[in-house]
């Protein structure tokens, strides 16, 4: 893994130093689904897809494998899920294998930028809440769009800025927020029809830690840390502000959605 895509995917799991990265399965021990929602990606898939044994989906930074196993399960479709943590992978493995489906979901440890290069023609590509891991938005949706074929989805789980939202009001900078306009226009430039969108006002109660509970969860493990490594107390309490700031940004100022899109 090269430096700047380590800082990358710091960045998008709220870390401010690449030297967090080995602490954060621990730090993130208590969630599954690590930001993209599975029962909107289920929902999504269901209702534009004629989908067969022969479907195809790849799932882009699948984290613990939430989205993959969940589509799987419900779709009953083969699932290729990526993702830098091979601790994450291994978590995703053990799910499979234990919701009975290891025959139809395959997770690998591996670079997404590097999967985004080879992998062609599948029917559906998710990337779920990974910030600019993949570039800038221009970059990332011209990236999706070589992995799947004419006329396949990509499914993208974001947050874009609140209608009388400005960048400057959010307090975790990991990457700029665009407005839903900007994004609008982004789609219709990269050839990529907008399906349908469903928003988190829209969708009921997730099975995920609300913004409460996560941070306590987040503050008991980072504070277990900090008694263990003392000397990088400093790094633990700027994870758990960082964390915080990305929570209130959320709650308040952003609008997470997950988006369809068809490639023409």
């Amino acid at each position: 893994m090269n430096k700047a895509t380590k800082e990358k995917l710091a960045g998008s799991l709220t870390a401010e130093t690449t030297e967090l990265l080995p602490f954060l399965p621990y730090l993130l021990q208590d969630f599954w689904e690590l930001g993209s929602d599975p029962k909107a990606m289920a929902e999504l898939i269901k209702n534009h897809l004629s989908l067969s044994e022969d479907t195809r989906v790849l799932d882009l930074a699948c984290g613990k494998g939430a989205v993959s196993v969940k589509i799987a399960q419900k779709l009953q479709v083969k699932v290729n899920g990526v993702d830098l943590i091979p601790e994450f992978i291994d978590f995703a493995v053990q799910k499979a294998q234990e919701y009975g489906l290891a025959d139809l979901c395959d997770f690998a440890v591996g670079d997404i930028n590097e999967v985004v290069a080879r992998e062609k023609d599948y029917d559906i590509v998710i990337l779920g809440a990974v910030g600019d891991v993949l570039g800038n938005p221009t970059e990332t949706l011209h990236k999706l769009k070589q992995t799947v074929k004419t006329g396949g989805y990509i499914l993208i789980d974001e947050s874009h800025l609140k209608d009388d939202g400005k960048p400057e009001d959010i307090q975790y900078k990991n990457y700029e927020y665009l407005s839903k306009k900007q994004w609008s226009r982004l789609f219709t430039e990269s050839g990529l029809e907008l399906v349908e969108t469903i928003s988190a006002s829209d969708l009921e109660s997730s099975e995920n830690l609300d913004s409460v509970s996560g941070m306590a969860a987040i503050s008991q493990r980072a504070n277990e840390l900090i008694e263990k490594h003392p000397d990088k107390k400093a790094m633990f309490e700027g994870y758990i502000r960082s964390q915080q700031s990305e929570y209130d940004d959320i709650d308040n100022k952003l609008e997470n959605v997950v988006w369809i899109l068809r490639k023409l």
